[in-house]
C-alpha cells in the first residue's frame, strides 16, 4: 500500500488511514464471486459510516448485532429488508427498534430470545421472520476467543437441543420460521471448516424437509485475512470461498444463500498510524514507544493479535535494522503492540503503521485512560 506520508507528517496522531480505492475493488471482488449469493456486511468489523455508506451503495445488506447497528445500517442508506439481526442478549427496545423498521430477519440464538420476540411482535401486530441459529459442533482451527460453533457455547442452539427449540418455535403465533443461522468463527484460513458446514447443513435439510419450509440458508461469515503479508494478499480468494458453497451445499428449489462477511472486505483497507514519542534503552530491550495504545487497537492486549508494524519515515533500504518491542503508553502491562520486532532504526516522530486494522480496529477503541482518537483520513 502506497501511504501518503506528507499528509500523515501534518496530521495529528494516533488516526486511522482508510484506502477506498482497495475497499471498492474488495468490494468489486466480492460481487463478482458471490453472483446471486446475498451479502450482508458484519458492522461490528467496522462502523465508520463512511466505509458503511460505501457498502450500502454496492447493494449489501448489514449484519447488525445491537440496536445501534440496526439504526446506522438504516442511516447509510441499507434496506432494512436487507439487515439481519443477530446476538445472544437483544433487548426487549431492540428487538422493538428491529420490528419498527420490518428488518428482514432475526438469527435467534435461545428458546427464551423466540418468546421474547413472539412477544413483542404481537403487541404491534407484526409477525417476525427468524432464522434460528445451529452451532453445528464444527472446530474452525481458529483462536478460541473467536471459535463460535461448538456444541457447547453462548452462542446459537446446539444441535441436541435443535429439536425442542423447533417444535416451540411452531406454536409461536407472531414468528415465522424462515431460515437457519449458522456462524462456526472468525479469521478462518483453513477451508475444511465450511465445507463440513456444509455437509451438517445438508443433513439438517434432510431431518427438517417435513417439518421446516426454509426460504433462506445463512452461512455467517469467517473468512480470513492475511495478516503476515497485507500486501501479497490484500484482497482474500473469494472466488475459491464461494466455490466451496457452491459445490458443497444443497440449497432447495426457491432457497436464498446468505453470508455476512466483514472483517475480509474491510481489514486490508485500514491502518493504524501513529508517531513515535520516545525510543527507550532498556537493560536488554529495546523500546519503541508510540502515541497509539490498547484504546485505539485493543486486538493485541486483549488476544495476542498479531498486526504488521511498519516504520514509513525510514528508509528501509539504506537504515540498519533493529530490534524493538513497539509498545503503547497506556498505564496497562498488556499495551503492548509487538515484542522483538525488526524495524529499521527508528527514532522520535517518526511515522508507525499498524496494518490490517479495519476490522475491529477504530470499532473497538475506547478512551480509556481519557485518549482522544482523531478523526480518520481518506484516500
Amino acid at each position: 500500500m502506497n501511504f501518503p506520508l506528507d499528509k500523515f507528517k501534518k496530521a495529528e496522531t494516533p488516526f486511522y488511514y482508510y484506502d477506498l480505492a482497495l475497499l471498492q475493488r474488495t468490494i468489486d471482488a466480492v460481487k463478482e464471486a458471490a453472483h446471486d449469493y446475498r451479502v450482508h456486511y458484519a458492522i461490528k468489523a467496522n462502523a465508520n459510516p463512511t466505509i458503511l455508506e460505501r457498502i450500502a451503495l454496492n447493494g449489501f445488506g448489514a449484519d447488525c448485532v445491537s440496536g445501534g447497528e440496526v439504526q446506522a445500517a438504516i442511516d447509510a442508506g441499507i434496506a432494512p429488508e436487507k439487515i439481519v439481526f443477530a446476538g445472544v442478549g437483544k433487548t426487549d427496545s431492540e428487538i422493538a427498534l428491529a420490528l419498527k423498521y420490518k428488518i428482514g430477519c432475526f438469527n435467534c440464538e435461545s428458546l427464551p430470545e423466540l418468546e421474547a420476540i413472539d412477544e413483542i411482535a404481537g403487541k404491534i401486530g407484526h409477525t417476525a421472520h427468524v432464522a434460528i441459529r445451529v452451532n453445528p459442533n464444527i472446530d474452525a482451527h481458529t483462536h478460541h476467543y473467536i471459535t463460535t460453533g461448538l456444541a457447547e457455547n453462548k452462542f446459537g442452539i446446539s444441535m441436541e437441543q435443535l429439536p425442542q427449540v423447533v417444535d416451540a418455535a411452531q406454536r409461536l403465533k407472531n414468528i415465522e420460521v424462515v431460515g437457519l443461522h449458522f456462524h462456526i468463527g472468525s479469521q478462518i484460513l483453513d477451508f475444511e471448516p465450511f465445507e463440513a458446514l456444509c455437509n451438517r447443513i445438508n443433513d439438517l435439510q434432510d431431518l427438517y424437509a417435513n417439518e421446516l419450509s426454509l426460504q433462506m440458508i445463512n452461512v455467517g461469515g469467517g473468512l480470513g485475512i492475511n495478516y503476515n503479508d497485507p500486501d501479497y494478499d490484500s484482497i482474500p480468494d473469494f472466488e475459491q470461498y464461494f466455490s466451496i458453497f457452491r459445490r458443497n451445499l444443497k440449497l432447495r428449489t426457491g432457497q436464498s444463500l446468505h453470508f455476512e462477511l466483514g472483517r475480509s472486505i474491510v481489514a486490508q483497507c485500514g491502518t493504524l498510524i501513529s508517531r513515535v514519542i520516545y525510543v527507550k534503552e532498556g537493560i536488554r530491550k529495546k523500546f519503541v514507544i508510540v502515541d497509539a495504545g490498547m484504546s485505539e487497537l485493543l486486538r493485541p492486549a486483549l488476544y495476542g493479535a498479531y498486526h504488521q508494524i511498519e516504520n514509513l519515515s525510514a528508509n528501509s533500504d539504506s537504515t540498519p535494522e533493529m530490534t524493538y518491542d513497539v509498545v503503547g503508553p497506556i498505564c496497562e502491562s498488556s499495551d503492548v503492540f509487538g515484542n522483538e520486532i525488526k524495524l529499521p532504526l527508528t527514532q522520535r516522530g517518526d511515522i508507525i503503521a499498524f496494518r490490517s486494522a479495519g476490522a475491529y480496529g477504530e470499532t473497538m477503541a475506547s478512551n480509556y485512560n481519557l485518549r482522544k482518537l482523531n478523526p480518520p483520513i481518506f484516500s
